[in-house]
């Protein structure tokens, strides 16, 4: 993702003492899942990126990193999905978003990392870890934040905002408390493959064609690439008598509001792989998002 270029974290880091800085002290850090509340597509670059019109917020659903003095990842699955199904391979090797976003932040450290946020659902997951890592370090270069990820800029602010651009200008709103309920399938969506339907529906002429049916621009291009989206939001409309909207570029449904402690349980909130995982979350502002000691 390009950004203009700026000092960055990692020269700053080089500078001042000439080699990665390692973690002194275990601390602990969240990084939230995001929820896209709405989504408009308002155009595409000559570069082929997308521009947004979007409200964010950040949820308690979230990962948890530990950070401290060494050299390495660790990755710990406690979402609840099918074995395979909630970690990407991309989370787990040299380029995941975690070790590049430290290497941007000219840090050196040791991280253990417990996965809640489902890969690949819309929720940012990826980009919520890289963020955390961001904040840790002190560092605030919107160049930085945005060369490891559109939504990473966002992630970085939490709380509630506007955001625009391909991702980089993050405007931020007033906190409101909000309860969501959310359904997330037990298989990835590729954020690729929905713009470029998207941008197939819109090359056809017909405007209407690419816009979705709801908030989100981007919903039917979605149940286009990936069909079998269509039933997890039949249950949860069914669960909660509510119409749900996709989260970003899927695959993850939402509704506001509650659901019946009886439906939620016999549902269950670690649901089966055909299932998916249902949760409930309720949105934070952008101070709980502060790193604390181990």
């Amino acid at each position: 993702m390009s950004a203009a270029a700026g000092s960055g974290c990692s020269d700053q880091a080089h500078r001042s003492g000439g080699h990665a800085w390692a973690a002194p002290v275990a601390v602990a850090v969240d990084a939230p899942a995001k929820l896209t509340l709405s989504l408009r597509v308002v155009g595409v670059r000559p570069d082929g990126y997308h521009l947004i019109d979007a409200e964010m917020v950040t949820l308690d659903l979230a990962d948890a990193l530990l950070i401290g003095d060494g050299d390495g990842l660790d990755v710990v699955d406690a979402t609840g999905m099918p074995q395979g199904g909630s970690i990407a391979l991309e989370e787990l090797g040299d380029d995941n978003l975690v070790r590049r976003a430290l290497v941007a932040a000219g840090r050196r450290a040791h991280v253990v990392l417990t996965k809640r946020i489902p890969a690949a659902a819309g929720l940012g997951g990826g980009s919520a870890d890289a963020a955390a890592i961001l904040r840790w370090a002190g560092c605030s270069d919107a160049g930085v934040a945005l060369r490891l990820g559109a939504d990473v800029p966002f992630c970085v602010a939490g709380g509630r905002a506007r955001v625009s651009g391909i991702g980089e200008v993050v405007e931020a709103l007033p906190y409101e408390e909000r309860h969501f309920v959310l359904l997330s399938p037990p298989f990835p969506v590729s954020t690729a493959a929905v713009f470029a339907a998207w941008d197939e529906a819109a090359a056809g002429g017909d405007g209407s064609a690419a816009r979705g049916d709801s908030v989100n621009d981007l919903e039917r291009a979605a149940l286009g690439v990936e069909p079998r989206l269509g039933a997890y939001r039949d249950r949860l409309w069914a669960l909660t008598g509510r119409r749900p909207r996709l989260a970003g570029s899927g695959g993850t449904w939402f509704v506001e509001g509650g659901i019946e402690p009886a439906a939620l349980a016999e549902a269950g909130t670690r649901a089966r792989a055909r299932q998916g995982l249902l949760v409930e979350a309720a949105t934070v502002p952008a101070t709980t998002l502060r790193p604390h000691p181990a």
